[in-house]
């Protein structure tokens, strides 16, 4: 059995992926992402944490968090996040995938996967190549062929805040792609 062992820094920033249940393409309806943005915003509300980056596609998310000084608890609010998103996406018509048996005794719905990926960030660059990883990521799997193209993404309020060029990322930047692969199979994380 796995040994699945979370890094908790209180006050911490994190980088996260998040997947739906047999990378279930639920996220292509605007509906959806609707109701995903108000879920998370109203976590946000009774738990606050800063959103740095984050990516929508279609079947996962990736995003970048930091919590208030002192806190920890990133699982709580991945909880209710996914737990009421999951309530309300299946009240109102949305559909899950079957699931196991076993898997209903736990009383899993076939909506999210169980777990997610996280990883705390360690340092400015570190957060730097998770930051620019987020927004690359429509154009890694070719959904786009620029940053600036996928609507589901923080990448627009940077661009806006000078942080990024309208042009960065686009999928002819070999230098980037080369430094985001780097990234990902240095850290091991899921696409």
């Amino acid at each position: 059995m796995p040994d699945y062992r979370r890094a908790y820094v209180p006050g911490g920033t994190y980088f996260f992926t998040v997947v739906t249940y047999r990378r279930l393409r639920i996220f292509s309806d605007p509906r959806v992402q609707s109701l995903l943005g108000s879920v998370i915003r109203e976590c946000q509300r009774d738990w606050p944490f800063t959103i740095n980056a984050m990516v929508l596609l279609p079947d996962h998310l990736h995003t970048l968090w930091s919590l208030p000084p002192g806190d920890e608890n990133y699982s709580a609010r991945w909880s209710r996040i996914k737990l009421k998103f999951t309530k309300e996406w299946l009240a109102s018509g949305g559909r899950d995938s079957a699931v196991s048996p076993g898997k209903k005794r736990e009383r899993r719905r076939g909506v999210w996967q169980r777990r997610f990926w996280e990883h705390a960030v360690e340092d400015v660059e570190d957060f730097d190549s998770h930051f620019d990883y987020i927004h690359y990521n429509p154009v890694k799997h070719r959904y786009v062929t620029s940053p600036a193209d996928w609507p589901g993404s923080s990448f627009h309020r940077w661009v806006k805040a000078c942080v990024y060029e309208p042009g960065w990322g686009r999928s002819d930047d070999r230098i980037l792609q080369a430094q985001l692969k780097s990234l990902e199979d240095k850290t091991g994380e899921p696409t």
